[in-house]
């Protein structure tokens, strides 16, 4: 018995002494920052101070704006206008449109113009014949010779009242002729036969009857169009149309040509089927480039919503692709005094077309990078890595 416990009594003893000494090791470790801690609390330290960097300004020589595609620009107010582009239709003016219809009932006897042709005024159309057109003929003739005749005695030999019965009489057969479409005159026989003539010069755009036809009262025979000047209806968006005055202009685009156009008037209604409003443009057709159905496109010069009430206004505006994100603010580049390029905050208005309005942050006079924003951005970026690190 005594023999084992001197055996063991060393063991214990050394199980002792390494007890202790793993002791005093986990004490120094724990007092001991590791080397992980260290390199976090530093890249900590340096993130907050990133933060209290702002960024600053770049300065960059002319050749080396010019390989980056860097261009500047000196800010002056001006008035923004948008092109805006649009399908469209070509129709007939109706101001210049004619539809050529027989007042009474009648047979077709001769054609003397067909579709497609060009007319001047007062040139024959067709040849018609009726019964109620001959009995207003030999009415006209026989007041007519009653007029002569009283007219020649003269009111020493017939009544007044007489003379004033046949004048009413002619006057009225004259009348009664020319809503036939007589001339208004007897010249001629009485056989029923009557002429449609253009009222205008024009051009045959639609002929749908044949000869020997009878024609009911008021129904076409022609229509006649005056080309000269046609109407084109374009279609745009209901929240743009307010953008479109009437009297301005617009160009009108058929298989390459540009044609200028003047805005008439917008439509008050909205197509439920499309969500579009319409938008005639009155248009000179010098050459018959533009015919009745015929699709167009259209551009229109819209004024920006600030400035569609007082065309005399003007405001600052920059290119869009000027304007960057740095920090969490909007900036344009700005060059300062010593030729350096700065970042300045700005606040935007409006965009119209591929400009901006710039709002506050900028004025008239300032230098302003308007191409290769995003080119000073990355120098700025790298200027501020480059401090951070000690490089």
């Amino acid at each position: 018995m005594d023999r084992i416990r001197l055996l063991t009594l060393p063991l214990a003893a050394s199980l002792l002494l390494v007890l202790a000494s793993c002791s005093k090791s986990t004490d120094a470790d724990a007092a001991k920052p590791t080397a992980e801690a260290e390199h976090a609390e530093g890249e900590a330290d340096h993130a907050e101070g990133g933060e209290e960097e702002a960024a600053g300004p770049v300065k960059m020589d002319e050749a080396s704006m010019k390989a980056a595609g860097i261009r500047l620009q000196t800010l002056q107010p001006s008035s923004l206008s948008e092109e805006l582009r649009a399908p469209g239709e070509v129709v007939d003016s109706a101001y210049g449109t004619t539809l050529i219809t027989p007042q009474v009932e009648a047979l077709v006897v001769r054609r003397h113009a067909k579709l497609g042709d060009e007319v001047r005024a007062g040139a024959p159309l067709a040849t018609l014949a009726s019964v109620e057109v001959s009995d207003a003929q030999a009415e006209l003739r026989i007041a007519e010779q009653e007029w002569r005749r009283v007219s020649a005695l003269g009111r020493e030999a017939v009544a007044g009242r007489r003379i004033n019965e046949a004048k009413v009489a002619v006057d009225r057969a004259r009348a009664k002729a020319q809503a036939y479409g007589l001339p208004g005159t007897a010249s001629g026989g009485v056989n029923g036969q009557f002429t449609l003539t253009a009222p205008h010069a024009g051009r045959i755009t639609e002929d749908e009857f044949v000869v020997g036809e009878r024609i009911e009262p008021g129904k076409p025979l022609f229509r006649l169009v005056d080309e000269s000047v046609v109407w084109v209806d374009a279609k745009l968006p209901s929240g743009t149309v307010s953008r479109i005055e009437p009297g301005s202009s617009a160009t009108i685009v058929v298989q390459g040509e540009r044609i200028s156009g003047k805005v008439l008037r917008s439509a008050h209604r909205t197509s439920d089927a499309t969500r579009t409003a319409s938008v005639r443009l009155e248009v000179p057709n010098k050459g018959d480039r533009l015919h009745g159905g015929d699709f167009v496109e259209v551009y229109f010069e819209a004024a920006s919503g600030a400035n569609s009430d007082n065309k005399a206004a003007t405001q600052l505006a920059i290119p869009t692709d000027a304007l960057v994100q740095l920090e969490g603010e909007t900036v344009v580049f700005r060059r300062n005094a010593e030729g350096a390029l700065e970042p300045v905050p700005v606040r935007t208005g409006e965009v119209i077309g591929d400009r901006t309005v710039i709002r506050e942050g900028l004025k008239a006079g300032d230098s302003v990078v308007v191409a290769g924003a995003f080119a000073v951005k990355s120098q700025i970026l790298k200027a501020q890595l480059g401090e951070g690190h000690g490089h």
